[in-house]
Protein backbone atom coordinates (compact mmCIF):
# COMPACT_ATOMS: atom_id res chain seq x y z
CA UNK A 1 0.00 0.00 0.00
CA UNK A 2 2.13 2.58 -1.46
CA UNK A 3 1.66 6.17 0.04
CA UNK A 4 -0.52 4.72 3.16
CA UNK A 5 -0.31 2.99 6.02
CA UNK A 6 -2.55 -0.37 7.05
CA UNK A 7 -5.35 -0.27 8.81
CA UNK A 8 -4.86 -2.64 12.03
CA UNK A 9 -7.87 -3.17 14.57
CA UNK A 10 -6.83 -5.26 17.34
CA UNK A 11 -7.26 -6.37 20.77
CA UNK A 12 -7.49 -9.33 23.04
CA UNK A 13 -10.13 -11.83 22.11
CA UNK A 14 -14.02 -10.57 23.21
CA UNK A 15 -13.26 -6.62 23.56
CA UNK A 16 -15.33 -6.10 20.32
CA UNK A 17 -13.26 -5.61 17.48
CA UNK A 18 -15.30 -7.40 14.84
CA UNK A 19 -18.30 -5.56 15.95
CA UNK A 20 -16.71 -2.05 15.40
CA UNK A 21 -15.17 -3.31 12.08
CA UNK A 22 -18.71 -3.81 10.45
CA UNK A 23 -19.97 -0.56 11.98
CA UNK A 24 -17.19 1.24 10.12
CA UNK A 25 -17.94 -1.17 7.14
CA UNK A 26 -21.38 0.97 7.56
CA UNK A 27 -19.15 4.34 6.73
CA UNK A 28 -16.40 3.45 4.67
CA UNK A 29 -16.19 0.53 1.45
CA UNK A 30 -13.91 -1.81 3.52
CA UNK A 31 -12.61 -5.15 3.36
CA UNK A 32 -12.12 -7.02 6.36
CA UNK A 33 -8.92 -9.16 6.60
CA UNK A 34 -9.49 -11.47 9.38
CA UNK A 35 -6.45 -11.96 11.54
CA UNK A 36 -7.42 -14.65 13.87
CA UNK A 37 -5.87 -18.15 13.67
CA UNK A 38 -9.23 -19.44 15.11
CA UNK A 39 -11.19 -18.39 11.87
CA UNK A 40 -9.53 -20.24 9.11
CA UNK A 41 -10.95 -23.42 9.96
CA UNK A 42 -13.65 -24.78 8.37
CA UNK A 43 -16.97 -25.67 10.54
CA UNK A 44 -15.29 -23.89 13.42
CA UNK A 45 -17.62 -21.28 13.41
CA UNK A 46 -19.42 -20.76 16.74
CA UNK A 47 -16.46 -20.87 19.45
CA UNK A 48 -14.12 -18.85 17.29
CA UNK A 49 -17.43 -15.79 16.82
CA UNK A 50 -16.73 -15.98 13.52
CA UNK A 51 -19.07 -13.46 11.72
CA UNK A 52 -22.90 -14.66 10.33
CA UNK A 53 -23.79 -15.09 7.19
CA UNK A 54 -25.69 -11.88 7.20
CA UNK A 55 -22.43 -10.35 8.04
CA UNK A 56 -20.18 -11.89 5.50
CA UNK A 57 -22.59 -10.99 2.73
CA UNK A 58 -22.98 -7.46 3.99
CA UNK A 59 -19.11 -6.88 4.13
CA UNK A 60 -16.04 -8.64 1.99
CA UNK A 61 -14.26 -10.88 4.24
CA UNK A 62 -11.36 -12.53 3.68
CA UNK A 63 -9.15 -15.22 6.16
CA UNK A 64 -12.31 -16.93 7.20
CA UNK A 65 -12.34 -20.74 5.91
CA UNK A 66 -9.03 -20.68 4.70
CA UNK A 67 -8.13 -24.39 5.29
CA UNK A 68 -9.64 -27.34 6.71
CA UNK A 69 -9.48 -28.34 10.47
CA UNK A 70 -6.74 -31.00 10.36
CA UNK A 71 -4.59 -28.62 8.34
CA UNK A 72 -1.55 -27.02 9.52
CA UNK A 73 -1.71 -23.19 8.33
CA UNK A 74 1.41 -21.18 9.94
CA UNK A 75 1.64 -17.17 9.86
CA UNK A 76 4.15 -16.68 7.50
CA UNK A 77 1.55 -18.22 4.94
CA UNK A 78 -1.35 -16.27 6.27
CA UNK A 79 1.24 -13.59 6.21
CA UNK A 80 1.95 -13.88 1.92
CA UNK A 81 -1.97 -14.77 1.17
CA UNK A 82 -2.97 -11.40 2.90
CA UNK A 83 -0.83 -9.54 1.05
CA UNK A 84 -2.87 -10.93 -2.04
CA UNK A 85 -6.41 -9.56 -0.33
CA UNK A 86 -4.86 -6.44 -0.09
CA UNK A 87 -4.10 -6.11 -3.79
CA UNK A 88 -7.38 -7.89 -4.48
CA UNK A 89 -9.38 -4.94 -1.99
CA UNK A 90 -7.23 -2.49 -3.57
CA UNK A 91 -8.30 -3.35 -7.07
CA UNK A 92 -11.69 -3.52 -6.05
CA UNK A 93 -11.86 0.45 -5.14
CA UNK A 94 -12.17 -0.93 -1.37
CA UNK A 95 -9.91 0.03 1.66
CA UNK A 96 -8.25 -3.37 3.63
CA UNK A 97 -9.15 -3.50 7.17
CA UNK A 98 -7.38 -6.11 9.06
CA UNK A 99 -9.09 -7.15 12.23
CA UNK A 100 -7.75 -9.98 14.79
CA UNK A 101 -5.99 -10.38 17.86
CA UNK A 102 -3.49 -13.10 16.51
CA UNK A 103 0.06 -11.11 16.91
CA UNK A 104 1.92 -13.49 14.68
CA UNK A 105 -0.18 -12.99 11.96
CA UNK A 106 -0.54 -9.25 12.06
CA UNK A 107 3.62 -9.25 12.30
CA UNK A 108 3.89 -11.74 9.33
CA UNK A 109 1.69 -9.06 7.27
CA UNK A 110 3.55 -5.29 9.10
CA UNK A 111 7.76 -7.72 9.31
CA UNK A 112 7.32 -10.88 7.06
CA UNK A 113 8.61 -13.68 9.11
CA UNK A 114 11.42 -16.49 7.95
CA UNK A 115 10.27 -19.01 5.50
CA UNK A 116 9.17 -22.51 7.74
CA UNK A 117 11.63 -25.37 7.25
CA UNK A 118 10.63 -27.96 5.43
CA UNK A 119 9.24 -31.20 7.69
CA UNK A 120 8.63 -34.83 7.23
CA UNK A 121 5.42 -35.61 7.33
CA UNK A 122 5.51 -39.00 9.02
CA UNK A 123 7.44 -37.79 11.24
CA UNK A 124 5.40 -34.57 11.64
CA UNK A 125 2.22 -36.76 12.40
CA UNK A 126 3.74 -39.43 14.69
CA UNK A 127 4.87 -36.20 16.95
CA UNK A 128 1.65 -34.44 16.92
CA UNK A 129 -0.09 -37.39 17.81
CA UNK A 130 2.46 -37.76 20.96
CA UNK A 131 1.90 -34.09 21.98
CA UNK A 132 -1.77 -33.61 21.66
CA UNK A 133 -2.14 -35.86 24.70
CA UNK A 134 -0.04 -33.97 26.64
CA UNK A 135 -1.43 -30.79 28.87
CA UNK A 136 0.00 -27.23 28.33
CA UNK A 137 1.62 -26.65 31.61
CA UNK A 138 3.74 -29.78 30.17
CA UNK A 139 4.47 -28.44 26.53
CA UNK A 140 5.60 -25.54 27.83
CA UNK A 141 8.09 -27.68 29.80
CA UNK A 142 9.61 -29.12 26.51
CA UNK A 143 9.30 -25.67 25.36
CA UNK A 144 11.29 -24.07 28.37
CA UNK A 145 14.01 -26.29 27.54
CA UNK A 146 13.71 -26.61 23.58
CA UNK A 147 12.88 -22.63 22.92
CA UNK A 148 12.61 -20.75 26.10
CA UNK A 149 12.11 -17.62 24.32
CA UNK A 150 8.66 -19.31 22.99
CA UNK A 151 7.86 -20.91 26.58
CA UNK A 152 5.03 -18.09 27.71
CA UNK A 153 3.55 -18.42 24.25
CA UNK A 154 -0.21 -20.31 23.38
CA UNK A 155 -0.78 -24.15 23.27
CA UNK A 156 -0.67 -23.59 19.36
CA UNK A 157 2.51 -21.95 19.22
CA UNK A 158 4.09 -24.46 21.74
CA UNK A 159 3.43 -27.11 19.81
CA UNK A 160 5.25 -25.53 16.76
CA UNK A 161 7.85 -24.31 18.95
CA UNK A 162 8.58 -27.95 19.53
CA UNK A 163 8.33 -30.12 16.92
CA UNK A 164 10.38 -27.58 14.56
CA UNK A 165 12.88 -27.86 17.60
CA UNK A 166 12.73 -31.58 17.32
CA UNK A 167 12.33 -32.03 13.84
CA UNK A 168 14.96 -29.56 12.32
CA UNK A 169 16.93 -29.98 15.63
CA UNK A 170 17.28 -25.76 15.50
CA UNK A 171 14.68 -23.93 17.85
CA UNK A 172 12.13 -21.41 15.79
CA UNK A 173 13.51 -18.64 17.38
CA UNK A 174 17.03 -19.26 15.80
CA UNK A 175 15.06 -19.38 12.65
CA UNK A 176 14.10 -16.04 12.57
CA UNK A 177 17.78 -15.06 13.62
CA UNK A 178 19.30 -16.63 10.70
CA UNK A 179 16.20 -15.37 8.39
CA UNK A 180 17.18 -12.57 5.79
CA UNK A 181 15.58 -9.36 6.01
CA UNK A 182 12.10 -9.31 4.27
CA UNK A 183 10.16 -5.89 3.01
CA UNK A 184 7.53 -4.92 5.51
CA UNK A 185 4.80 -3.06 5.60
CA UNK A 186 3.63 0.68 7.27
CA UNK A 187 1.17 0.10 9.10
CA UNK A 188 -1.32 1.95 12.27
CA UNK A 189 -3.16 0.25 14.75
CA UNK A 190 -6.63 0.69 16.62
CA UNK A 191 -6.46 -1.24 19.89
CA UNK A 192 -9.67 -1.87 21.29
CA UNK A 193 -9.96 -3.16 25.65
CA UNK A 194 -12.41 -2.53 27.53
CA UNK A 195 -10.21 -2.81 30.80
CA UNK A 196 -11.35 -4.88 33.34
CA UNK A 197 -14.82 -4.87 32.14
CA UNK A 198 -13.13 -7.73 29.73
CA UNK A 199 -13.44 -10.72 31.91
CA UNK A 200 -17.22 -10.49 32.03
CA UNK A 201 -17.61 -10.06 28.40
CA UNK A 202 -15.83 -13.12 28.22
CA UNK A 203 -17.83 -15.18 30.52
CA UNK A 204 -20.89 -13.51 28.81
CA UNK A 205 -19.29 -14.86 25.13
CA UNK A 206 -18.96 -18.23 26.37
CA UNK A 207 -22.60 -18.69 28.01
CA UNK A 208 -23.74 -17.46 24.75
CA UNK A 209 -21.49 -19.45 22.51
CA UNK A 210 -23.09 -22.01 24.13
CA UNK A 211 -26.74 -21.14 24.23
CA UNK A 212 -26.03 -20.84 20.38
CA UNK A 213 -25.26 -24.75 20.28
CA UNK A 214 -21.54 -25.01 20.32
CA UNK A 215 -22.28 -28.22 21.80
CA UNK A 216 -24.50 -29.33 18.81
CA UNK A 217 -21.44 -27.98 16.45
CA UNK A 218 -18.63 -29.43 18.38
CA UNK A 219 -20.44 -33.21 18.70
CA UNK A 220 -21.02 -33.17 14.25
CA UNK A 221 -17.26 -31.64 14.56
CA UNK A 222 -15.87 -34.86 16.31
CA UNK A 223 -17.74 -37.29 13.65
CA UNK A 224 -14.94 -35.96 10.85
CA UNK A 225 -12.35 -34.16 12.19
CA UNK A 226 -9.73 -36.31 13.84
CA UNK A 227 -8.99 -35.70 17.81
CA UNK A 228 -5.40 -34.41 17.33
CA UNK A 229 -6.36 -31.79 14.29
CA UNK A 230 -4.84 -28.70 14.86
CA UNK A 231 -8.11 -26.60 14.89
CA UNK A 232 -8.88 -28.29 18.26
CA UNK A 233 -6.41 -26.09 19.90
CA UNK A 234 -8.91 -23.27 19.48
CA UNK A 235 -9.68 -21.72 23.36
CA UNK A 236 -12.57 -23.97 24.50
CA UNK A 237 -13.41 -26.77 21.62
CA UNK A 238 -11.26 -29.01 23.94
CA UNK A 239 -13.47 -28.66 26.83
CA UNK A 240 -16.61 -28.80 24.63
CA UNK A 241 -15.17 -31.90 22.83
CA UNK A 242 -14.69 -33.47 26.74
CA UNK A 243 -18.16 -31.58 27.84
CA UNK A 244 -19.91 -34.12 24.92
CA UNK A 245 -17.85 -37.10 25.53
CA UNK A 246 -19.22 -36.77 29.11
CA UNK A 247 -15.99 -36.33 30.78
CA UNK A 248 -16.34 -32.90 32.33
CA UNK A 249 -19.36 -30.93 33.26
CA UNK A 250 -21.54 -28.12 32.18
CA UNK A 251 -19.78 -25.94 34.97
CA UNK A 252 -16.74 -27.29 34.43
CA UNK A 253 -16.37 -26.82 30.73
CA UNK A 254 -17.68 -23.20 31.23
CA UNK A 255 -15.15 -22.69 33.70
CA UNK A 256 -11.87 -24.16 31.79
CA UNK A 257 -13.62 -22.26 28.63
CA UNK A 258 -13.74 -19.35 30.37
CA UNK A 259 -10.12 -19.31 32.27
CA UNK A 260 -8.48 -20.35 28.58
CA UNK A 261 -9.83 -17.42 27.04
CA UNK A 262 -8.73 -14.98 29.52
CA UNK A 263 -5.54 -16.36 29.53
CA UNK A 264 -5.39 -16.13 26.09
CA UNK A 265 -6.38 -12.23 26.32
CA UNK A 266 -3.73 -11.76 28.77
CA UNK A 267 -1.21 -13.15 26.27
CA UNK A 268 -2.54 -10.67 23.82
CA UNK A 269 -2.35 -7.75 25.48
CA UNK A 270 1.12 -8.42 26.12
CA UNK A 271 1.89 -8.95 22.82
CA UNK A 272 0.27 -5.43 22.07
CA UNK A 273 2.51 -4.26 25.04
CA UNK A 274 5.57 -5.19 23.78
CA UNK A 275 5.35 -5.28 19.76
CA UNK A 276 3.30 -2.12 18.56
CA UNK A 277 5.18 1.26 18.50
CA UNK A 278 3.66 3.61 20.81
CA UNK A 279 3.28 6.69 18.17
CA UNK A 280 1.58 4.32 15.51
CA UNK A 281 -1.13 3.45 18.34
CA UNK A 282 -4.71 4.92 19.16
CA UNK A 283 -6.23 2.56 22.04
CA UNK A 284 -10.41 3.20 23.01
CA UNK A 285 -12.52 1.96 25.17
CA UNK A 286 -14.93 0.02 23.06
CA UNK A 287 -17.46 0.70 25.71
CA UNK A 288 -17.12 4.34 25.56
CA UNK A 289 -20.14 5.87 23.99
CA UNK A 290 -17.58 7.70 21.60
CA UNK A 291 -16.08 4.86 20.80
CA UNK A 292 -17.46 4.86 16.78
CA UNK A 293 -16.98 8.19 16.84
CA UNK A 294 -13.25 8.40 17.59
CA UNK A 295 -12.88 4.57 15.59
CA UNK A 296 -14.34 6.98 12.41
CA UNK A 297 -11.60 9.64 13.12
CA UNK A 298 -8.64 7.30 13.34
CA UNK A 299 -9.60 5.31 10.09
CA UNK A 300 -10.05 8.66 8.11
CA UNK A 301 -7.48 10.03 9.50
CA UNK A 302 -5.22 11.83 6.44
CA UNK A 303 -2.40 9.42 6.14
CA UNK A 304 0.16 12.18 4.66
CA UNK A 305 0.07 13.77 8.19
CA UNK A 306 1.71 12.02 10.01
CA UNK A 307 4.37 11.39 7.24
Amino acid sequence: MAGADLRVVTGPTASGKSALALKLAERFPITILSADSRQIYRGFDIGTAKPTRAELEAVPHRGIDVVDPWERYSAAAWGVAAGEWIAESAAAGRTPLVVGGTGFYIRALVAPLFEEPPLDPRRRAALGHALAELETAELRRWAAVLDPERAHLGRAQLLRAIEVALLTGVPISEWHRRAPGAPGRSARYLVLDPGRALAGRIEARVLEMLAAGWESEVAALMERVPPDAPAWNASGYRAVRDLVEGRISREHAIERTVIDTRQYAKRQRTWIRNQLRNDNVTFIDPLSPDALEAATTWFARDDEANQ
